[in-house]
């Protein structure tokens, strides 16, 4: 199959964890705001993922600004409702504006158990709920001294156990966004290398093959300015940890964008 080309509609976003108090969440929010008619004129869809506390405040915000701020959730549970004590449900997830909805990020996977299978569960009940999954893949390992092309082949197979896993639990037609995130990389002083994460997301995105729904690719791991240039030929866009807590590192990024 010859090498599938990153798509046009490029998009970039970031997460919050658990950094911020809600009083920091929604002045951020207010700035990503902001942001908005720079991201639209330049073709790029722009996504924002507080956390669950604050969720019904930054929808508030953003559904006031004229072009759109995609909102996302870091998680959901996989069924729409019922007595699971502490979970959120993907229905009312929906019904309060959300968009997209981060899973199997791999403090999901280390820190709390999340599994292939779990994670797959949830795409489905996101999908059901006219959302847009966004699922984390990436492998654990950092590349050792030996060949490019080893570091490359045991990467895209650790990633497509994961895809495949989602991707037979949703249906052919449903969008869907896969954030290649290299778990050595996260948190790192720099990102991964440009050979291997164009080498690797060219791979993921041959992996999903003719999907007829519309398949994104990002990168995250220490992405910030100047990331997207080097990798542009691999992915669609980024996904932005700690570097975009200065929202002037997201407008750099947004630019970048629209200039490549």
């Amino acid at each position: 199959m010859p090498p599938v080309p990153p798509l046009e509609r490029r998009i970039v976003g970031t997460s919050l964890k658990m950094y911020f108090s809600p009083s920091r969440t929604l002045s951020y929010t207010k700035n990503i705001a902001s942001l908005a008619p720079l991201a639209a004129a330049s073709n790029v869809d722009l996504f924002l993922i507080p956390d669950f506390l604050n969720l019904t405040s930054c929808a508030s915000i953003l559904s006031s600004t004229p072009d759109p701020v995609l909102l996302g959730a870091q998680d959901t549970y996989f069924e729409d409702y019922g007595a699971f004590t502490g979970e959120v449900s993907p229905q009312s997830l929906k019904d309060i504006g959300v968009s997209i909805v981060e899973l199997g990020h791999a403090e999901r996977r280390r820190l709390f158990g999340e599994t292939d299978g779990n994670i797959a569960k949830k795409a489905a009940a996101v999908v059901r709920n006219g959302m847009i999954p966004l699922i984390c893949v990436g492998e654990v390992s950092a590349p050792s001294s030996g060949p490019a092309s080893a570091a490359v082949g045991m990467a895209v197979r650790e990633c497509r156990t994961q895809m495949l896993s989602a991707l037979a639990a949703i249906p052919d037609g449903s969008e869907v966004i896969f954030a290649y995130e290299p778990v050595w990389a996260i948190g790192a002083s720099e990102p991964a290398g440009k050979d291997h994460v164009v080498a690797v997301t060219k791979e993921l995105r041959r992996i999903c093959g003719e999907r007829k729904g519309r398949v994104r690719i990002l990168y995250g791991g220490s992405a910030g300015p100047g990331t997207f240039e080097n990798l542009k030929e691999g992915v669609d866009g980024l996904f932005l940890g700690r570097f975009a807590h200065e929202v002037g590192n997201l407008e750099k990024v947004i630019e970048e964008m629209k200039r490549t």
